[in-house]
């Protein structure tokens, strides 16, 4: 039975060593300005018994929460007993900003503690100079590694995978592999299956550490384990490697090189970060961000939004012109005017949901040349039935407040008619430019924006000069 002591000290939720849901509040405000203080003070002893506790993660939330000054502070105050563990967790700006704080020993002792994952990652965007710098502190296998993954493409399975992995011949027997891996030192801190190779290291199978710890030792490896595996070539996409660990439910997977040899193992954890950062990075390109983080300065983020916005100015000049052209139906009906931007604004919506949901398919392999004919006449449909019920809906309010049923014959036929071009071009956008080799996510938003601005003033305006005069 438990203490009350001991009760009493899983519910105290300021602990930062709490676990579970309680460590999730690790890094509310009181904890945080109690670290700020410390350091602040130069406190050593104080800052150091407040992180020591805290998960890998936490403390890299943590760094990212301080103020520049006050993190260079925190990093001087911690030196060789910052966890290198932390580093990986950082956003690749805040690493950045960190790493080039730290003298080449401490950042080369970091490296050498981590899989090669991870420490290529801290290494990734250094200066050559320095990468080498770095490279020749190494331990010569580490070294190996790190250079062997650092000389992959960026965003590819060379970059995510590690090399630390378990491999033993078909012949060994179970024992003989339990054996290795207890006398072995330098085994992967984590890992989930073991691979059987032929002489030229080519993959011939896996066993899971499950069915290993489950067998006799007498039993031959080549007995129990499965020759079906997913093999990932070293310079497949990241997104790709991504999408395989989803389709089919993996824990890790062997990389092969050219030659099919084995070079490496990606686990889930690497690939969850890979699904984290581009499903962020769809979300920010669909908004005209570029990759952003909280701590940059106004300037660079500045200098990162200004070119999206400045497209924008463009096709929005460009919907202008299209309303220049119809000046004199304007000044002839001033209602026109006040209804217009509805029919804008209720395609732009229109195709935002339609786009929202054709990048989020594309990404996922849900729509592609195949099933893409079916997908466009199903959003042809959509959007002809919802033209239809706002059309009715605008018609009918519009030729109430107007007094007049032409406007409100208008204003419905110019609402079906850009909600229609809404969900088309919603579709045919990012299928078109994925045909391109152009990231969807990237510039389908102003393009659909475009189509329905333009084709919302024109359908409006024209149908009233038509119609109306």
């Amino acid at each position: 039975m438990e203490d009350s002591a001991s009760t009493e000290q899983r519910a105290d939720t300021d602990a930062p060593g709490a676990t579970g849901a309680e460590q999730l509040h690790a890094l509310n405000p009181a904890f945080i300005e109690k670290v700020m203080n410390a350091v602040d003070a130069g406190d050593k002893p104080a800052v150091l018994e407040l992180i020591e506790p805290l998960h890998a993660a936490d403390m890299g939330d943590l760094l990212g929460l301080l103020r520049g000054k006050q993190r260079r502070k925190l990093l001087d105050l911690l030196g060789p007993q910052l966890n290198p563990e932390v580093l990986p967790e950082l956003d690749e700006p805040l690493r950045d900003r960190v790493v080039a704080a730290m003298s080449n020993e401490a950042l080369a002792a970091a490296v050498a503690a981590l899989e090669t994952d991870d420490s290529v990652y801290l290494l990734e965007n250094l200066t050559e100079q320095r990468k080498t710098e770095i490279l020749n502190l190494l331990p010569r296998i580490e070294r190996a590694h790190v250079e062997k993954g650092l000389s992959y493409p960026e965003d590819t399975a060379g970059r995510l995978m590690r090399s630390e992995l378990v491999a033993v011949p078909h012949y060994w027997t179970v024992g003989h592999t339990i054996d290795y891996m207890r006398s072995v030192d330098d085994l992967p801190d984590e890992f989930y299956e073991i691979f059987i190779v032929d002489p030229s290291f080519h993959l011939v199978g896996t066993v899971s550490l499950s069915r290993v710890a489950r067998t006799r030792r007498h039993i031959a490896m080549r007995d129990i384990m499965e020759s079906e595996q997913t093999l990932i070539p070293v310079t497949m996409d990241q997104e790709e490697v991504a999408y395989l660990f989803n389709q089919y439910n993996l824990i890790s997977a062997a990389v092969v090189d050219e030659n099919e040899r084995l070079v490496g193992v990606i686990t889930v954890d690497d690939v969850v970060d890979v699904i984290g950062e581009e499903a962020e990075e769809d979300i920010l390109r669909l908004g005209g961000v570029a990759e952003t983080d909280p701590t940059d300065s106004v300037v660079v983020t500045t200098r990162r939004r200004f070119p999206w916005l400045l497209v924008n100015l463009i096709t929005a000049i460009l919907a202008s012109l299209v309303i220049a052209q119809f000046e004199a139906t304007i000044q002839e009906l001033v209602a026109l005017a006040v209804l217009m931007p509805i029919v804008a604004s209720m395609g732009g919506n229109a195709g935002t949901q339609t786009l929202t949901v054709a990048v989020r398919a594309i990404a996922t392999k849900e729509l592609n040349a195949t099933n893409a004919a079916r997908i466009i006449l199903r959003e042809v449909f959509v959007a002809g039935y919802n033209g239809v019920l706002f059309a009715l809906i605008m018609g009918v309010a519009g030729g109430w407040w107007s007094d007049s049923f032409a406007i409100g014959a208008v204003l419905a036929a110019a609402m079906l008619i850009n909600l229609l071009a809404a969900g088309i071009a919603g579709v045919l956008a990012p299928l078109a430019l994925e045909r391109l080799k152009i990231d969807p996510a990237m510039a389908s938003g102003v393009m659909v924006t475009t189509v329905t601005d333009v084709v919302g003033f024109l359908s409006f305006l024209g149908l009233a000069s038509l119609l109306l005069f």
